[in-house]
């Protein structure tokens, strides 16, 4: 992949692409992750959050509704400058040439320092091995020609994947969507179709409705 700005060779970045204003919010995407990687109770690499933001307001004597509502599914961003890496005492975390950001159990000792320094809450504690866990983009599935399966078994299609420079020429490169953070802190390699509703990273007026969930 050849980098326009400099004319030179760089390496390829997956990334995935979702569409908000498509989704339901059925969180199919979560449970086939969670039944692919037999992840234990308790641990999401992808989660689907409730978004509400507006309110009721009195007018004489009438209410009027301001209420919205929109979901995200958000896993590992796989981002172009993932601070997890950068936070990994053991280089553990680690960057593939595709973008993709894996885990070597081998190396990991559980310290959840990658955990405290995501800004999307992607990797995920395993108290039964005692090591980090999170979304591996299902490289096995990649290398067998198949898409990952968040992507398709999402009945809605709101969910793509590919290159990015694909990705983003195809779909461009918002990815500032509350409640996620801005992109300047990672790079992350998404790109995201806002909802109608939606508002923007760092709203004061919005809030996750199913914390209790994600």
């Amino acid at each position: 992949m050849e980098d326009r700005a400099t004319g030179k060779m760089k390496n390829k970045q997956y990334a995935f692409y979702y569409d908000s204003s498509r989704c339901s919010g059925c969180k199919t995407c979560q449970v086939a992750c969670k039944d692919k990687n037999g992840l234990d109770c308790g641990i999401l690499w992808r989660r689907v959050y409730e978004v509400n933001l507006g309110h009721w307001t009195k007018r004489g004597n009438a209410w009027l509704c301001s209420v919205k509502a929109y979901n995200m599914s958000i896993s590992c961003n796989h981002c172009e400058d993932p601070i997890c890496v950068k936070s990994c005492p053991t280089k553990a975390m680690h960057k593939r040439e595709d973008g993709i950001v894996l885990i070597d159990e081998k190396r990991c000792i559980g310290c959840r320092y990658c955990e405290w320094a995501c800004p999307y809450g992607a990797p995920q504690y395993n108290k039964s091995k005692g090591i980090m866990s999170k979304c591996t983009l299902c490289f096995d599935y990649i290398e067998e020609g198949k898409l990952p399966v968040c992507v398709s078994s999402c009945p809605m299609r709101a969910l793509d994947f590919g290159e990015q420079n694909e990705i983003r020429e195809k779909y461009g490169a918002d990815c500032e969507v509350y409640p996620l953070p801005y992109a300047e802190i990672t790079k992350p390699s998404i790109t995201i179709t806002p909802h109608k509703d939606a508002t923007a990273a760092g709203s004061k007026s919005a809030y996750i409705n199913n914390k209790e969930e994600v």
